[in-house]
């Protein structure tokens, strides 16, 4: 198999073994990007024979070592996995299938359900089932988030290298990839709350970044701000997307991604008036 797994990691030694072992799923070239860990993460890295690189930039979130990463592979493909996602069998099956049969004329969906005229395609995007508080959980047994606007979730993940054209450092950004993009159908698990501790600790740094960008483009806040951004994206979560199908976890969720996004404009707030 013409591809490579690239793993991000930050002290990330309660996942990476997990992590690693589902990629060997697809194939035995698997490198990890680590931005300076101070666990175990790198040891246990090692021991399961995966090359390590060290990405010195220090950044506390993983878009600024998403492009040394790929540079770092030197087959044709390159599978993106973050160290609290997982491959499943039937998604590593898929993907052999499609790299097989990539320059073979082909009908490819351009939206789910439906076909679209013969493409070459150069980047696929995934979908995620986004599993709340499944790892060192305070919370019962973890759930898939089907509601609240967390299903399909798609992620450009499988790429061409060839197409590649760079990934822009700023945070929650995507890819800039030359040529058409596919879906595949078979998700990656992703495991994205492990408790409510250490989800406050990440909306606290991700959401400061945030509202850093928004302080640099000029953006401005009122305490009529915070009321709004809180419930308009509880109503969104809740309500519109149907969040409370998901029970507890659906309910908990919508009102931490209300609280996330206040979070932001509360920062942002604080940066305009130098508090």
């Amino acid at each position: 198999m013409s591809i490579t797994v690239i793993i991000h990691s930050l002290n990330e030694e309660k996942n990476i073994g997990d992590c690693i072992n589902s990629a060997k799923l697809l194939t035995d070239k698997i490198i990890l990007i680590d931005m300076e860990s101070t666990d175990k993460t790198v040891e246990i890295a090692k021991n399961l024979k995966v090359s390590v690189f060290n990405f010195q930039i220090k950044s506390n979130y993983v878009e600024p070592a998403r492009e040394f990463g790929i540079k770092k592979s030197k087959t044709d493909w390159v599978l993106i996995l973050d160290a609290d996602e997982r491959i499943t069998k039937e998604l590593a099956n898929e993907i052999i299938n499609v790299i097989s049969v990539r320059n073979d004329p082909r009908v490819v969906p351009n939206e789910v359900g439906h076909s679209g005229p013969t493409l070459q395609i150069s980047h696929y995007k995934i979908p995620r089932k986004n599993i709340f508080a499944n790892i060192q959980t305070c919370l019962p047994a973890g759930r898939w988030l089907k509601y609240g606007g967390w299903w399909p979730d798609y992620q450009i993940r499988l790429i061409n290298k060839k197409s590649f054209v760079n990934w822009p450092k700023r945070i929650h950004s995507t890819p800039e990839i030359k040529g058409n993009f596919g879906y595949l159908k078979n998700p990656l698990i992703h495991y994205f709350h492990g408790d409510l501790n250490n989800m406050v600790k990440k909306t606290i740094n991700f959401e400061s970044i945030e509202a850093d960008l928004l302080y640099r483009a000029g953006k401005k806040t009122t305490t009529k701000t915070f009321f709004r951004k809180y419930f308009a994206e509880l109503y969104r979560r809740l309500i519109k997307n149907l969040g409370f199908l998901d029970g507890t976890f659906g309910v908990i969720e919508s009102i931490y991604q209300a609280f996330s996004k206040t979070i932001t404009y509360l920062f942002l707030y604080e940066k305009s008036r130098h508090l």
